[in-house]
């Protein structure tokens, strides 16, 4: 555990490695001290003269809620830091580069990556102390100078990438909207087997007609909020009748499901093939509940004479940009609006507007 001792030093058990003909040190410190000996650039320093990004505050509270929501269960990466200055480390007897890590006290320790879960950190333990207890594990390399630490933080950020959405929900068992994504894309037609549960986005040869991730983001519209623990079952059976009802009267879904028509050329020719059709649907679907909450199924059936084809003026008017399909709220909400319209049932006034925009343009 880190301490305060007699000379004025931070003490860290540690492990020592070389990288680049540079060592650098592994420990763990206590949560508590997180935000007394680490520090960050404030945002009044011109961006030439720091090395790291201005702090996102936006960032910052949903990281607190994850921490404050799941003290028994969240997971926290390493934080990696620079000394600006020189430090010493007590190998211990008959080891092999383990020992103590000793920082002067006077030394500015600062956050190359991992300012974020720096201020979420410090934020959480005011309203938690007990967190304080906890540990997070800490790289510590040995400062040369600003640019070394600019080029640090570049280096550290540059193959950084974000997992796509669909892997995102298909790892996340924490976020009841992307359980529901998987429940049905692992058992309710028409998803099953049609779903690529890791990119956000398909290949032109794929056999896949739907992202894990505009089921999610279509169920979402149909429920018309996020589902919760307590209503999970619920929101699992309405979405299971939707989406079984409207693939019973998509046959082109059910040619894809039976691999007598390729998915491929289903996504070259209709728009029900891309995600913008189906949150076009999931959007219908909440508007239906609503408007025909007992007789919906029946109601719904009238769309098996929809024209999807990507060539429909309609849709064309609607759903495309520039010759390709958008992905755009506004195209979304168009394209169902369409499907409203082909059922006889009410635009809201917002949808209207929408409507008189397209009209004018």
């Amino acid at each position: 555990m880190a301490y305060f001792d007699t000379d004025y030093c931070y003490s860290f058990p540690a492990v020592r490695g070389m990288q680049a003909g540079r060592p650098f040190y592994i420990a763990t410190c206590p949560m508590r001290i997180i935000p007394k000996i680490f520090s960050f650039d404030e945002n009044e320093v011109p961006p030439e003269l720091r090395a790291q990004r201005i702090l996102n505050k936006s960032r910052i509270p949903e990281m607190v809620r994850y921490l404050l929501e799941n003290p028994n269960d969240y997971v926290f990466s390493a934080l990696t830091a620079s000394i600006a200055i020189d430090v010493q480390f007590d190998e211990f007897s008959g080891s092999n580069n383990l020992g103590t890590l000793r920082v002067p006290m006077e030394a500015q320790i600062l956050i190359n990556d991992g300012q974020h879960r720096r201020k979420a950190i410090e934020d959480a333990l005011e309203e938690r102390p007990e967190l304080g207890q906890d540990n997070i594990p800490v790289l510590f390399f040995v400062d040369e100078g600003l640019k070394r630490s600019q080029q640090m933080f570049a280096d550290l950020n540059k193959y950084a990438i974000r997992p796509s959405p669909s892997l995102s929900a298909l790892y996340d068992h924490r976020d009841i909207s992307s359980s529901l994504a998987r429940c049905l894309a692992m058992s309710v037609e028409p998803f099953i087997g049609l779903t690529e549960l890791e990119k956000s986005s398909i290949s032109a040869r794929s056999n896949k007609l739907f992202t894990l991730s505009s089921i999610k983001q279509a169920t979402r519209a149909l429920l018309g909020k996020d589902p919760k623990e307590d209503n999970f079952e619920e929101n699992t059976h309405i979405a299971t009748l939707y989406w079984r009802a409207i693939f019973y009267i998509m046959p082109d879904w059910q040619l894809a499901a039976k691999k007598e028509v390729s998915a491929a050329q289903l996504r070259q020719e209709y728009v029900h093939a891309h995600g913008i059709g189906l949150q076009a649907l999931g959007l219908l679907g909440r508007a239906l509940l609503i408007e025909h909450p007992e007789d919906w199924q029946q109601k719904i059936a009238e769309l098996k004479s929809f024209d999807w084809r990507k060539s429909n003026p309609e849709l064309i008017k609607r759903a495309m940009q520039h010759g390709k399909l958008s992905k755009t709220s506004t195209a979304i909400q168009l394209t169902c609006n369409a499907l409203k319209i082909a059922l006889s049932l009410p635009l809201s006034p917002e949808e209207q507007e929408l409507e008189n925009q397209m009209v004018v343009l």
